[in-house]
């Protein structure tokens, strides 16, 4: 057992950041009566682990991101007759903007997106790399990591979708440019392609056309206003295969065609 106090992290309050990759027996169990001076989150990887704070006590599981808010008393460890493999990185809150930081002492978070997860482990695995080499800029790169955990994090929070049809989202804006088949999406995320659909519809109010479409015309129109390439070169890199369907969406979605897009732009300049 580690008993431990904020002292021991004080160095982090000019904003130094250190992180681990620990796979841990279930002799392995942290204690800080006084809480830390900093935060800690962790990202468990496999396993089980166990955070006790504030009268709370969560068993963290594969997907799970923790966080544990400065000054509050806490213990956290494995499990008798388990094991835990975690990533974990401390850091200061003053280095965050607020509103991504819970008010409790103790949040856990359960990804279920793969998207996400994988993007969670990738961050994590950049804190690693820059806060042990700590070459030029590795500490904003830290930050930079750091803040884009928290963001997926809100992100989650704040959209109010099914999990599945996040992941649909992040698919279908990662795979803009191809052919996309609801067959192929609703195996990708675990459901049928009409469960998929009507829970899709249910969820953002369009179908996954519409939003795919809507997807590619946002594209094409940050393209088309900030890039010299044309109006039917565009269309094939945001995905289209028929300009004629390109002009009709294009006018359905921002109420133009794109020559008459492209005038207006050009007339502000």
């Amino acid at each position: 057992m580690e008993l431990d106090s904020p002292s021991n992290y004080d160095g982090l309050a000019s904003g130094i950041v250190i992180a681990g990759h620990f796979h841990e027996s279930d002799t392995y169990s942290t204690v800080r009566p006084a809480g830390m001076s900093d935060w800690l989150i962790t990202y468990t990887l496999g396993g089980e682990g166990y955070f006790e704070a504030d009268g709370l006590e969560e068993h963290v599981i594969a997907g799970d991101v923790t966080l544990l808010k400065p000054g509050s008393p806490h213990r956290y460890g494995t499990p008798k007759g388990k094991s835990w493999h975690f990533v974990w990185a401390h850091f200061t809150g003053g280095l965050m903007d607020a509103s991504l930081l819970p008010l409790e002492a103790l949040t856990n978070r359960q990804i279920d997106q793969h998207a996400v997860r994988e993007r969670i482990y990738h961050a994590f695995l950049r804190i690693l790399s820059d806060s042990r080499e700590q070459g030029a800029y590795w500490h904003e790169l830290c930050l930079g990591s750091l803040r884009e955990v928290l963001m997926l994090l809100a992100k989650q929070q704040s959209s109010g979708f099914d999990p599945r049809i996040e992941e649909t989202l992040f698919l279908l804006a990662q795979r803009m440019q191809e052919s996309v088949r609801v067959e192929e999406l609703a195996r990708s995320v675990g459901l049928s392609a009409s469960r998929l659909s009507h829970l899709f519809k249910e969820n953002t109010g369009e179908s996954i056309v519409e939003a795919l479409n809507r997807m590619r015309i946002k594209q094409a129109a940050l393209l088309l206003a900030h890039t010299n390439r044309n109006a039917t070169e565009i269309a094939h890199d945001v995905g289209f295969q028929n300009y004629n369907h390109f002009t009709r969406q294009f006018r359905k979605y921002i109420g133009l065609t794109p020559s008459e897009f492209i005038h207006n732009v050009r007339a502000k300049e």
